[in-house]
């Protein structure tokens, strides 16, 4: 007897149909987790991360990456386990032209409605969503209560919505621009030189690139727990580096960037670094 199709994979399909890249999400709201490949980065991400598109992996994998408008990939045996579980249904805005601005209070609504264009809205659980025609860097907490959601990045569909659409104004893509950050750390000021003046080992100029190389793609290619990635990113670069003075504001500079490419506001970077050097006492 054949199974019933689900209903997210209904949905799914008439997405699809209108070339939206969509995935399954499960109960939790989360999307289903990396294949055991996958599991903790170990394939690199590399070939899933460089830009949206099908997940290299049969079965849904690689968070937003994972996206697809193709039918035969939705309903194939390995998406349909997925369907059986999900709890819900993800698009993938950028990939579909769009940018989605998650408003997440009252506060943040009454926000939107006094500074940005109307656009289509859609009724959220804690707030809406608004939709543009039109992509930009996904950003969280540009202000209180509101993120960005576009490249690199999944919503949670939620119906069409009402209102027409506005094409992206400047207004919302002058929030995805990184602000400078007054109170990033001065490392040469502040991280101590190791006692005895005896050379560094690591101002090695390989060794310490290498290491900042490593940590920028530990958090580039993080699909889930972002905050967490980074946070443990910067532990593990300060607990090697932090000590003998060889850090300079360009490595902490490629790190936020990193960290500000996956959404991380510049607040959380530097509370995440502060946080970090207060637990190893650097």
């Amino acid at each position: 007897m054949t199974q019933p199709t689900p209903a997210p994979l209904q949905a799914a399909l008439r997405l699809a149909g209108l070339g939206i890249p969509v995935l399954p999400l499960r109960q939790d709201k989360t999307p289903i987790g990396n294949c055991p490949a996958c599991a903790a980065s170990v394939c690199g991400d590399r070939p899933h991360m460089k830009a949206a598109g099908p997940c290299l992996c049969p079965a849904p994998c690689h968070g937003w990456a994972a996206a697809t408008a193709d039918p035969a990939v939705l309903t194939s045996p390995a998406w349909a386990r997925a369907w059986q579980r999900a709890g819900g249904v993800a698009y993938h805005p950028g990939g579909a032209g769009l940018t989605v601005v998650d408003l997440d209070t009252p506060d943040a609504v009454a926000w939107a409605r006094e500074t940005l264009p109307a656009t289509t809205t859609v009724a959220t659980t804690r707030g809406e969503h608004w939709i543009y025609q039109g992509t930009t860097r996904s950003v969280n907490g540009v202000r209180e209560g509101v993120d960005l959601k576009s490249t690199m990045a999944y919503a949670r569909w939620r119906g069409p919505g009402t209102g027409p659409m506005t094409p992206l104004p400047e207004t919302v893509r002058a929030l995805a621009v990184k602000d400078p950050s007054p109170a990033r750390p001065a490392l040469s000021a502040t991280v101590p030189v190791p006692a005895g003046g005896g050379e560094c080992r690591h101002r090695s100029p390989a060794y310490l690139e290498r290491g900042i190389t490593m940590a920028e793609q530990r958090i580039t290619t993080a699909t889930s727990a972002i905050h967490h990635t980074v946070y443990r990113t910067f532990l593990a670069v300060l607990s090697t580096h932090g000590r003998c003075g060889c850090l300079t504001e360009t490595h902490v500079e490629r790190l936020f960037t990193a960290a500000q490419a996956k959404g991380e506001s510049p607040r959380h970077c530097t509370t995440a670094w502060t946080n970090a050097r207060s637990a190893l006492g650097v």
